[in-house]
């Protein structure tokens, strides 16, 4: 029989996930380690990094993410690389087709074929189209108002027959009805309604249907199918039967092929309008892809990505291997065309793990072509070198390169008439390059390496760069490695910024390709950010003490020591240690300072009468310094249990941290304040510190947990005795990670917290 869960179970797995989340959000902090669940970062990894940064540079106002989607490189292969998903013309060379025995040139639909594994790792290779042309296909594809217009739709639309024309259909009855908008229009006013670029329906409608108004998926005059139109070939599966892709499509724009009523109404099916099939289609894509995560050409072509975790591989959009190779290059007209390619954009990059080490190569380019190299060759031209995609000057450009600059040669080569040699630059970036214009670096090496810094100590958090003088100085191969001896101390690129991380020394180092090296050593200093208080007032009688508990941050300032001060030491003194000692009754301030005066806090003290002895007495469970009161039990606290253990002729109330009066059968936590009154004036206040209860509803749970883990994380930082409650440790410091884990194991009933 199965076992009934109750609400404790409950709170019991939250502890286990939220123990588990804490105690491996340490562990992995700071190391390139994955969670099975796909996350998207603004850091990208070593190998996609400078093709990112060199589009950055061009074009300042693009945003890119990096997406990883935790997916081995391989197996996205394999299950890509699968008959009939992935297709190409059959008028290719063979190096793009799979040439398997039995599926070699047999056509999956007219005049396609099933690629080769090649051609999907080419096609599926990001850093194969990170460049101002073929980005595109990684562009985010909701619709935006400031640059979705229509005279950038028609720009896109240029050289079709769509171009600056009026929309015309024929009914099923073969009624012709002219309309008074343009295909403009329309796509306008369906990328509204969908939430999907214009540019990119635009786009997908020259991809679909090509340039003419005769194509059958649009014509409305394919038999059995009148008066039907679908502008982005959805449905349009691949059939055996003549013109079976197009029937495919036509039969879900007449009834969804047998979808629900809702789905139907939804998507505005049946498509019996050219204006119903570009808004209904354009809903279509946005709902069934962009809304669900495939918010791009890219992901919407390869399923390695959603929202909903669920199988991949399958929803996928287009069987053509090259479709958002194509289409991204008419984006990128429309965009030029338009004069938008300054406007902000998004652009997401899929990462893969253990990609090539090089970016897979076009089949387009043959391997035998090539010889394979490993020479050091310098740029020999008089200004700059294009970097291009392939090698040809028909291939987008990567980046430009200046005179003498070095680069690998990876591969040299050997074509028939104009030669072009594969090259690696320093970032990173692989490419090609004219070979006339790129000479090998003679033998002149690295002899000495003097490393210099304007100044030898900086703050955490400054950067500053290594000057670096290289001799003999007609070396032509200066590159240079820089590494840190202590990374959590000191940091240092890759063109030798130092970036301070923490208090202390490191030794940076420069290494030349020929292995000389140079050292120089850098401290850190960590000044005082802030001082953390664990009260910011207090109340204590005559001649009675409080310890102020200070917490100085960050954890490794160089210089922790705090002085105190009172403003009025009539009313109340503060000795170096932070004890501040009751004078006479009234109110003043005990400045708390760090690094000299760079950083003060105030604690508001309110000193009243001496009470006489007994006229006060708590039970011995209870803890009391000065005005505040700790030793509670771990449950059950109510007002009724509390003031069992006072005893005294005074009134006694309760208060919640929001200053709302406390019934006696609710509970005390922690920020409760206990006031003692006579005669309706308070004569002394009580802060209650119970461990643990970081939220203050005096429990100790999940939600505590929480609570410490945001303040650990910097989301929200705790003040006041809330920060004391959370140091179960009870030394002063502020919480850390061991705090959390001593609040999991009392949730767990493994160690109960001591109040």
């Amino acid at each position: 029989m199965k076992r009934k869960i109750i609400f404790s179970d409950i709170i019991i797995i939250m502890a286990i996930v939220i123990y588990f989340f804490i105690s491996n959000f340490y562990k992995v902090k700071g190391e390139k380690q994955l969670t099975r669940q796909m996350t998207l970062s603004n850091t990208f990894p070593t190998g996609i990094e400078p093709y990112v940064t060199e589009l950055k540079n061009k074009y300042p106002n693009w945003e890119f993410k990096a997406l990883y989607t935790n997916l081995d490189w391989k197996y996205v292969i394999d299950k890509e690389n699968v008959f009939g998903k992935n297709l190409v013309p059959k008028s290719y060379i063979d190096s793009w087709k799979n040439t398997n025995p039995g599926e070699y040139n047999v056509e999956v639909d007219s005049g396609w074929v099933d690629s080769s594994r090649a051609a999907v790792e080419f096609a599926m290779d990001p850093r194969n189209f990170i460049n101002n042309v073929r980005v595109f296909q990684f562009e985010e594809l909701s619709y935006n108002s400031q640059t979705n217009n229509l005279s950038s739709i028609e720009k896109i639309l240029y050289g079709t027959e769509f171009y600056n024309k009026i929309v015309e259909y024929k009914t099923s009855t073969g009624d012709n009805i002219v309309t008074n908008e343009k295909y403009s229009d329309l796509i306008l006013a369906a990328a509204k309604v969908s939430g999907v670029s214009s540019f990119h329906l635009a786009s997908r409608i020259k991809q679909e249907i090509g340039p003419f108004l005769s194509h059958s998926s649009i014509s409305g005059t394919v038999k059995g199918f009148e008066g039907l139109y679908n502008f982005y070939n959805i449905g349009a599966t691949s059939s055996s039967e003549p013109m079976g892709a197009i029937k495919n499509g036509l039969r879900y724009a007449k009834d969804g092929k047998g979808a629900s009523s809702s789905t139907k109404e939804k998507y505005l099916i049946p498509w019996n309008t050219k204006e119903r099939a570009i808004t209904g289609g354009g809903k279509f894509i946005g709902s069934s892809y962009i809304n669900l995560g495939q918010n791009s050409i890219y992901l919407q072509k390869f399923h390695v990505y959603d929202t909903q975790n669920g199988e991949l591989f399958w929803h996928q959009y287009m069987t053509n291997v090259l479709a958002p190779y194509s289409e991204s290059k008419l984006i990128y007209n429309g965009y030029e065309k338009s004069n938008l390619l300054d406007t902000p954009m998004s652009f997401v990059i899929p990462i893969y793990n253990n990609m090539p080490e090089l970016p897979c190569t076009s089949p387009a380019i043959s391997s035998n072509d090539f010889l394979s190299d490993n020479t050091k060759v310098y740029a020999n031209v008089e200004n700059t070198l294009n970097v291009r995609t392939g090698p040809s000057t028909s291939y987008e450009i990567l980046t430009s390169i200046k005179s003498g600059t070095q680069m690998t040669r990876i591969a040299k080569g050997k074509q028939n008439g104009e030669l072009w040699d594969r090259v690696k630059l320093s970032n990173g970036i692989v490419g090609y390059v004219f070979q006339t214009y790129v000479k090998e670096v003679p033998d002149i090496e690295v002899e000495r390496i003097e490393l210099s810094l304007d100044k030898t100590t900086i703050n955490k958090g400054e950067k500053i760069k290594l000057k670096t003088d290289i001799y003999p100085s007609d070396a032509l191969d200066k590159t240079l490695k820089f590494s840190s001896n202590n990374t959590k101390v000191a940091n240092v690129s890759s063109d030798g910024y130092i970036v301070g991380l923490s208090s202390g020394t490191a030794q940076i180092t420069a290494k030349a390709s020929n292995g000389i090296t140079s050292s120089i050593d850098i401290n850190v200093y960590s000044p005082v950010t802030d001082i953390i208080l664990a009260a910011e007032n207090c109340t204590i009688q005559v001649d009675s003490i409080f310890k102020i508990t200070a917490t100085v941050l960050p954890e490794d300032a160089n210089n922790k020591d705090i002085s105190y001060k009172s403003e009025n030491e009539d009313i109340a003194s503060v000795d170096e240690n932070g004890n501040i000692k009751g004078i006479s009754e009234g109110e003043t301030n005990i400045i708390v300072s760090g690094e000299g005066d760079k950083v003060t806090k105030n604690i508001k003290v309110t000193v009243v009468k001496k009470l006489a002895e007994g006229e006060i007495i708590f039970d011995e469970s209870l803890k009391v310094n000065g005005n505040e009161i700790t030793g509670l039990e771990n449950s059950n606290n109510t007002v009724d249990k509390i003031l069992n253990k006072i005893q005294t002729n005074y009134t006694i109330e309760f208060y919640d941290a929001k200053g709302n009066k406390i019934e006696k059968n609710e509970l005390v936590g922690t920020g409760s304040v206990i006031k003692i009154i006579d005669n309706g004036e308070i004569i002394i206040e009580y802060n209650v510190i119970m461990y643990g209860d970081i939220d203050g509803n005096g429990k100790i749970n999940s939600v505590d947990l929480l609570v410490l883990q945001r303040h650990i994380l910097e989301i929200e930082k705790l003040k006041g005795v809330f920060i004391k409650a959370g140091n179960i440790r009870k030394d002063g410091k502020n919480p850390t990670s061991v705090d959390c884990l001593l609040i999991q194991r009392h949730i767990l009933g493994i160690q109960t917290i001591k109040q």
